[in-house]
């Protein structure tokens, strides 16, 4: 399948047509995030701090000015979405035992696993209470519907990486509840915000659940990198994550290879020199090659689907926004 181009913007093209926008957001995210108990204010400035690319929001924005326009509802929904994302967030440093996101600590890591759910519940509890606040309950329910995909992800990964032994199409289960569910969520809710159809609500969640499959499988292919860039290198074998990459691997290889593998995942994968071999497996295999041409198909299925939708508005920032999340190097 031929790569469909779309127009290559910098990020901060792509933010220009909503910058006062995002300004407003980052407002409103702080504003819910404020408590009267000096510890938990503490915590949430230092959660504040961490800004990464804002992806979510930016969807959320366009996704609203390609449908109808950017509307009050719109920044309460992109609020809602980081409050929620980032409430699962600090619960997944504290079930993965991680001590460190975007390269600071964690939360938990600085004030220990018990504050740690505690401030996931009030994030939680926070999004939750904006929504019911404004009475804007159809947000409310594509949010929630997401974090329960996220949730169930989540578990259906644990259960099937017991044996290590994930099969395609379970994989792309997994990617599609614990990554693409939010990606499909923010493009609903900017939808839902600007006052569209629910026809064009559909198809813009469709859309945004194509872009997150192949965001996610960018996100696979940087474990195999030449260098450290996102993440550490080879930080998904060591976590005996089955990706894409490997998963192709294994798939292509004798019984034996595959058996002996799965062992040293299992049993090794705490040595820096199998995860050395294992990377090398992989690329020998044409597992790189393999996940970077889903990559593409799913993107090409996305922006072949934007396409289709008869709307007056821009698509060229939604369409960037693809482009440039699986061209970024970290």
């Amino acid at each position: 399948m031929p790569v469909n181009i779309a127009e290559m913007l910098s990020i901060d093209e792509i933010q220009a047509p909503i910058l006062n926008d995002l300004a407003l957001f980052e407002e409103k995210f702080k504003s819910q995030m404020r408590s009267r108990v000096m510890l938990l204010d503490k915590i949430t400035s230092y959660i504040v701090k961490q800004k990464g690319k804002q992806i979510r929001p930016i969807f959320v924005f366009h996704a609203a000015l390609f449908s109808g326009g950017i509307t009050e509802s719109t920044h309460r929904g992109a609020a809602l979405i980081e409050l929620l994302h980032t409430a699962t967030l600090v619960h997944d440093d504290v079930v993965d035992e991680s001590y460190y996101r975007r390269g600071l600590f964690s939360i938990n890591a600085l004030w220990k696993n018990k504050i740690a759910v505690l401030v996931g519940d009030y994030l939680l509890s926070r999004g939750l209470l904006l929504s019911v606040e404004h009475k804007e309950f159809h947000l409310l329910e594509i949010v929630t519907k997401a974090v329960q995909e996220m949730s169930e992800g989540e578990l259906l990964q644990i259960e099937k990486a017991r044996r290590l032994d994930i099969t395609e199409e379970v994989y792309f289960d997994i990617i599609r509840q614990k990554t693409a569910s939010l990606i499909a969520s923010c493009c609903e809710v900017g939808a839902a915000s600007s006052g569209s159809s629910v026809e064009t609500q559909l198809q813009l969640r469709e859309f945004g659940m194509l872009a997150g499959i192949a965001f996610q499988i960018k996100d696979d292919l940087f474990d195999y990198g030449a260098e450290e860039v996102g993440k550490p290198l080879g930080i998904d074998i060591k976590e005996k994550k089955m990706t894409l990459p490997l998963i192709f691997a294994l798939q292509k290889t004798d019984w034996w290879q595959k058996r002996t593998v799965i062992y040293q995942i299992k049993n090794q994968s705490h040595k820096a020199r199998v995860v050395k071999e294992i990377i090398e497996f992989v690329k020998q295999s044409g597992g790189l090659e393999y996940a970077e041409e889903k990559m593409n198909e799913y993107k090409n299925r996305a922006l072949a689907l934007l396409e289709s939708i008869n709307l007056p508005g821009d698509k060229k920032y939604l369409k960037a926004i693809i482009e440039f999340a699986i061209s970024r190097k970290k």
